[in-house]
């Protein structure tokens, strides 16, 4: 039996992207929907590329070449990707399949006028569209012409542009394949693109209609502004017509040429509100055979829409699973947690699992419901109180959420809506015992469960874990716990709203919390110090851990221990790996690397650490700290002494002083406790990953994390794994990462922002949120890795979010910015600490500042200035 090459679009669906293409398999979807139209065609399939390919060997090597650049290495792909596409278009056709590819063209009409169409197996997919990558010839007319165009496609598999968004996006350049497809042309009056959600505010219940006269080529090329129509309820709610001095239009003889359009139709409306209302429809019927919002190519003919293409809008954060059809409104976990990169299965599911709310997963990240107490007034106040305290564009976006008519619902009060039960009573007394004993009882529980796992495996272990999770959660909803860390920040607000009233002096309490007793956090940071003291006097082990930093070898220990004084200097990280090695960047994730199990990460910061500090510097930083604490509190207190009714204002400021300094450092351990509960977790599943590896149900052990809990659970009891399911979940969550989480989503897709509406700060300046007092001036270092931190002392650290793994590098640094965070979120607090100027929520701060350049942060007024 010969090889088919070519199949018609009627032939074909949206499951057969391996033999057509994305853009194949998608038309020939949209082919077989009621009541959309489909320009009639062909598709050439991958097996007709990869027998042309492999006429020419030398390709094999040029790609595997190809593969091995950096995406950034513009020029040497700008070179060997045209030398590949120059080989491509050089193979002949081969005879069997220009006869079938003319063939085709004899039933669809031999003279006819085609549109010739890349459509790639990596193309149009959910997670990543490749839109404009590959290429499309317009108004190609005869066989000689579609063959030699059908070439072209092929080859423009290896565009510069096509080849940098494979690499970018992790695609291995010789899994793509590519198919053509040959449609009938279209001459419309006017073309366009329909947006079935708002592609800037997510919004699935908006549709946007982009058009203009002529061919689409205009628009797309950006040869002219199109008309938009927004469409939301079958109605035009708003629309902006645009001056279209140009159009494209198909030539008689084939190809295409730029008209100009008559002055008296430029600012004609390519489309009446009906036919755009119409339009909508029909995108709405194209989204739901597909599932998802879709980005639509149309065309109007005579009154009659063409579709010549959808895709699915890959860059709409996605919208958590509600149980009914009523509105909802989500604020994002990880701006709170100071972790928005996306989590996996296995992290996202177990945090839920230990979490004290529940909680709501949408493209990797986490999400709380809040509608039923935006519903109450009484909650409402509550819930918005604590938010604007926390991170203001939160609040901002729950304001402008609870300002549209209608979306959240009016219910009874529900409560106060501030912290949970039993934790809005302060201790009395800034008693230091309640901290020593609170600790105690977390060391006692962890140690408890280092004990108990052991002996747990297989189902019983998943049975163990389920109660562990609950005792979890008691710790954690332990009424002194949260009394105490209430009164820490409950002291830290009445400190500065009644400084800055009585003494008119901003954020007093960030100097009163320095060097703050029993933060585990800061504690951290200091300790690496010291170890650095440890290995500064030994230069064969300096020496040896540069090496180690440079090829990230994590068994580096067992080595260090041969070198002189490399004993004393493995015991000193050993010692720290003890205490801290269960923390890590992103730790919410149990699925992320520990320092335990990766300890180079720490290597770099041990080696700044020894580069820029003397010995002996962990000391004195935290007696300075002390003391300045010190002489602001008497400071304070004798300002306010002098005042009307000091006595009285300077005793209520002792006692809120006496309490911050009590109970403020507390704020940082329930979290080390969670983590260090995790670490123990995340060991014993391990083991249970590693039984399965094993008896060859998984093929390597980091699987499960692509699995929820109750599914690896599921995969322990019957020792079968569905494979497909894993590899579904790694293209979800590769996809993941390329989206920014919201602050505020709606359950109608939209992402709402909030803005800090401020009119106080210098033109041009980066608007954030003060969290740690201070004015410095220094060099940007833009860091989106801790391992690649390479820091001088006198620099501005600039990130996207500190959680408290980044507090080793609060030590070296003058100040920090970052995109994320709020007043209480962790890497303020550590900031206060180490008194570093800080201003958090500065969005787009990583790509606004460059590497290098010199700012000045205001960390007391919220702001960064980027200097000349």
């Amino acid at each position: 039996m010969t090889e088919q090459y070519v199949w018609d679009l009627q032939e074909v669906d949206e499951t057969q992207v391996a033999v057509v293409g994305g853009k194949g398999a998608h038309l020939g979807g949209l082919s077989r929907i009621e009541g959309i139209r489909v320009p009639a065609g062909f598709c050439v399939t991958t097996d007709a590329f990869r027998r042309v390919l492999a006429a020419a060997p030398s390709l094999g090597d040029q790609v595997d070449q190809l593969s091995r650049l950096d995406p950034d290495d513009r020029e040497t792909i700008r070179t060997l990707s045209a030398r590949i596409r120059g080989t491509v278009e050089a193979i002949a056709v081969p005879g069997d399949l220009a006869a079938e590819v003319t063939r085709a063209l004899a039933r669809h009409g031999e003279q006819a006028a085609y549109a010739v169409r890349s459509s790639a197996t990596a193309e149009d997919l959910p997670t990543a569209s490749f839109a404009g990558q590959q290429d499309t010839y317009l108004n190609v007319v005869g066989p000689t012409a579609v063959l030699q165009h059908i070439s072209r496609c092929w080859a423009s598999l290896f565009t510069e542009r096509a080849v940098t968004y494979r690499q970018r996006n992790g695609i291995d350049h010789r899994t793509v394949h590519m198919a053509v497809v040959v449609q009938q042309m279209v001459f419309p009056q006017a073309s366009g693109i329909l947006f079935t959600a708002d592609p800037v505010t997510g919004n699935r219940k908006v549709a946007t209609v982009d058009a203009g006269f002529g061919l689409g080529e205009a628009l797309v090329s950006g040869l002219v502004n199109p008309d938009v129509f927004t469409v939301r309820d079958g109605e035009v709610v708003a629309k902006a017509i645009a001056a279209k001095e140009r159009a494209v239009q198909a030539l008689p003889v084939g190809g295409t040429q730029e008209v100009a359009i008559a002055p008296e139709r430029q600012e004609l409306p390519a489309l009446t509100d009906a036919q755009a209302v119409r339009l909508v429809r029909l995108g709405r019927r194209i989204e739901a055979h597909f599932g998802r919002p879709q980005d639509i190519e149309w065309c109007l003919v005579d009154d009659e829409f063409r579709i010549v293409q959808s895709r699915p809008i890959t860059t709409l954060f996605p919208i958590p699973k509600a149980d009914d059809r009523e509105n909802h409104v989500y604020v994002s976990v990880g701006h709170q947690q100071m972790m928005t990169d996306p989590m996996k299965p296995l992290g996202y599911s177990m945090w839920q699992l230990t979490a004290m709310a529940p909680m709501h997963e949408a493209g990797g990240r986490l999400f709380v419901d809040v509608t039923r107490r935006l519903a109450s007034p009484a909650s409402r106040a509550g819930l918005l109180d604590l938010m604007g305290r926390g991170d203001p564009l939160v609040r901002d976006a729950l304001e402008t959420v609870i300002d549209r008519d209608g979306f959240v619902p009016s219910l009874p009060d529900a409560g106060s809506g501030g912290p949970p039960a039993g934790g809005a009573a302060a201790p009395t007394e800034a008693d230091p015992a309640i901290v020593a004993e609170l600790i105690e009882r977390s060391q006692v529980s962890v140690s408890a469960l280092e004990r108990d796992i052991r002996s747990q495996t297989g189902p019983a272990l998943f049975d163990f874990l389920l109660e562990a999770f609950e005792e979890h959660k008691r710790v954690l909803s332990d009424p002194l716990s949260m009394r105490a860390i209430m009164a820490g920040m409950e002291a830290t607000w009445w400190l500065n709203d009644q400084l800055q009233e009585w003494l008119g002096e901003k954020n007093a309490a960030d100097t009163l919390t320095l060097s703050a007793p029993d933060n585990i956090t800061s504690e951290m940071g200091l300790a690496l110090l010291d170890v650095a003291d440890v290995i500064r006097p030994r230069p064969e082990v300096v020496a040896f851990l540069q090496d180690v930093a440079y090829v990230e070898d994590d068994a580096f220990l067992d080595q260090l221990a041969k070198l002189p004084g490399g004993s004393d200097a493995r015991d000193a990280v050993e010692a720290y790996l003890d205490r801290y090695g269960m923390r890590c960047v992103g730790e919410i994730d149990i699925t992320r690397p520990r320092w335990r199990e990766r300890p180079t990460t720490l290597v770099p910061v041990i080696l700044d650490n020894v580069r820029n500090f003397g010995p002996g510097a962990a000391g004195r930083r935290f007696e300075e700290g002390r003391q300045t604490a010190q002489k602001k509190e008497q400071e304070v207190l004798s300002r306010l002494r002098a005042l009307p009714d000091g006595d009285q204002k300077a005793d209520a400021a002792q006692r809120m002083i006496d309490q911050v300094r009590a109970f403020i450092g507390y704020r940082e351990y329930p979290k080390y406790g969670i983590i260090s509960r995790y670490f123990v977790y995340k060991q014993a599943l391990l083991k249970e990953a590693d039984r399965l590896v094993r008896a060859g149900v998984l093929a390597e052990q980091e699987d499960v994390f692509y699995l929820t809990f109750q599914e690896f659970h599921d995969v322990v009891r019957s020792d079968e794994v569905d494979d497909r399911l894993i590899q579904r979940r790694k293209e979800a969550f590769r996809s993941y990462q390329a989206l920014t989480p919201p602050r505020v989503l709606t359950s109608d897709g939209e992402a709402v922002t909030g803005a800090y509406r401020r009119d106080d700060v210098p033109a041009g300046a980066l608007v954030g949120l003060p969290v740690s007092t201070g004015t410095v001036e220094g060099r940007a270092r833009v860091v989106l890795d801790m391992a690649d931190a390479d820091l001088e002392a006198g620099d501005i650290l600039v990130t996207a979010f500190t959680d408290p793994s980044w507090s080793p590098l609060f030590v070296g640094i003058a100040g920090l910015v970052t995109e994320v965070g709020g007043l209480m979120t962790h890497g303020a607090v550590i900031a206060r600490e180490y008194g570093l100027p800080t201003v958090v929520g500065v969005e787009q701060a990583t790509r606004l500042i460059r590497d290098g350049q010199r700012i000045r942060v205001h960390g007391t007024d919220g702001y960064v200035e980027i200097l000349p």
